[in-house]
């Protein structure tokens, strides 16, 4: 055999060895889900049937500018809510923020609330939808589950 085959197939060889002694170091586990943008939460609804318009970026229901920065308002309907709801949406940036912000939702809820009464509000850290009900049972069903999917960890 040759001097300059014996060297590449040598050198084959640890090339071979290289990659199979990686391979046991490869990180081969999905990583944990981050929280979805407006896009990601709105796809997750749409999957499940809903139908969203008139969306308005930095809307949060009341005169409260720390929130506009996180809020989102929409129309909703879909499944057995035919007639449009308006939702407010809020997205903090992680947990840390909604745990400080999530009491102050419940004020701005105030301003746009007609009936305490059938108030309806459902959260998955870090987001926050609130809006007038009542909501009809599987769109609300819907709603959650969307959300807590669009959640990942909620960090």
């Amino acid at each position: 055999m040759s001097r300059h085959r014996s060297l590449g197939l040598s050198l084959g060889l640890a090339l071979v060895m290289l990659l199979s002694a990686a391979c046991d170091y490869v990180v081969t586990t999905p990583p944990a889900p981050t929280p979805a943008d407006f896009g990601g939460i709105a796809i997750e609804f749409a999957k499940r049937g809903l139908h969203l318009d008139g969306i308005v970026s930095g809307d949060p229901g009341c005169d409260d500018s720390t929130l506009a920065p996180t809020a989102i308002a929409f129309d909703a309907n879909g499944l057995d809510q035919e007639t449009p709801v308006r939702i407010y949406l809020y997205v903090f940036r992680n947990r840390a923020a909604y745990e400080r912000l999530r009491t102050t939702i419940d004020t701005c809820a105030q301003s746009y609330v007609t009936d305490p009464d059938s108030f309806e509000s459902a959260e998955q850290s870090p987001f926050v939808m609130a809006g007038q009900g009542p909501w009809a049972p599987e769109f609300e069903a819907v709603l959650r589950g969307g959300l807590e999917v669009a959640a990942g960890t909620g960090d």
